[in-house]
């Protein structure tokens, strides 16, 4: 499967890549406009959706670029398909063949507390002020100030920190826990059901996101991520795993 970033149109490509420069506007931001559909820039108040494309539903509707998604809001895709997209200051980017549950407390609905991801492959970031409880069948994950990367498949959690701390804990080994204090992709881990106590978490190579993708979903609710691009065909971490 293709990740969003590794585009099989070369424009698509080099825009991407422009985007990472920072061009947004002008010519880049037209060009962008084209083969993205919009330019990108942080999402108007009341929109939620950025892209989508192919077979997605929002609450068991087919999603458009004028579907909301806020507290409670379930969301699946089907084969080939994705949806970007944000909920108050959180943004994301949900891959194909995917499920992901939206929590927020009652008193807001774009405020997200949590994210439950029970299948499938989620970019997201957060703000940095409140703290957000992701969960698969596997495992708990409590962050503060994130851009996070997460894979849910029925044997093994995947999980980046991609910058910002995260407590991650296996579900069924509270003994299997790590804190993780990350300023660019610094410690992926492998989250895994069966081992031995204190042994169901591993390293794990940096795999299937890309700083790009960071930086688009950011842009999206008005920041930018803490690091910087050393050149403009930088598409991955800059440590060796």
């Amino acid at each position: 499967m293709k990740r969003w970033g590794e585009a099989e149109d070369p424009r698509r490509r080099w825009l991407i890549q422009a985007l990472a420069a920072g061009f947004f506007s002008g010519a880049a931001g037209e060009a962008l406009a084209q083969i993205l559909g919009t330019a990108p820039s942080k999402l108007p108040p009341g929109k939620s959706v950025y892209r989508v494309n192919g077979a997605v539903l929002i609450n068991g509707q087919a999603a458009t670029p004028d579907s909301k998604v806020g507290a409670g809001a379930t969301i699946v895709t089907g084969r080939n398909a994705e949806i970007v997209y944000a909920v108050g200051e959180s943004a994301f980017v949900l891959r194909s063949d995917s499920h992901v549950v939206v929590e927020a407390p009652p008193s807001d609905s774009l405020v997200v507390s949590g994210i439950r991801l029970l299948a499938g492959k989620l970019l997201s970031v957060f703000p940095s002020r409140r703290p957000v409880q992701l969960t698969t069948r596997i495992a708990s994950i409590g962050i503060r100030g994130t851009g996070v990367y997460l894979e849910s498949d029925p044997d093994q959690t995947y999980f980046c920190t991609c910058y910002g701390v995260a407590d991650v804990t296996a579900n069924n080994d509270p003994q299997s826990k790590e804190t993780i204090a990350a300023k660019h992709h610094d410690r992926p881990l492998y989250v895994l059901p069966n081992e031995a106590p204190g042994k169901n978490i591993r390293n794990a190579p940096f795999v299937n996101h890309t700083d790009q993708e960071l930086m688009l979903i950011e842009t999206l609710v008005g920041r930018t991520p803490p690091f910087l691009f050393p050149k403009s065909d930088y598409t991955g971490p800059r440590r060796g795993y």
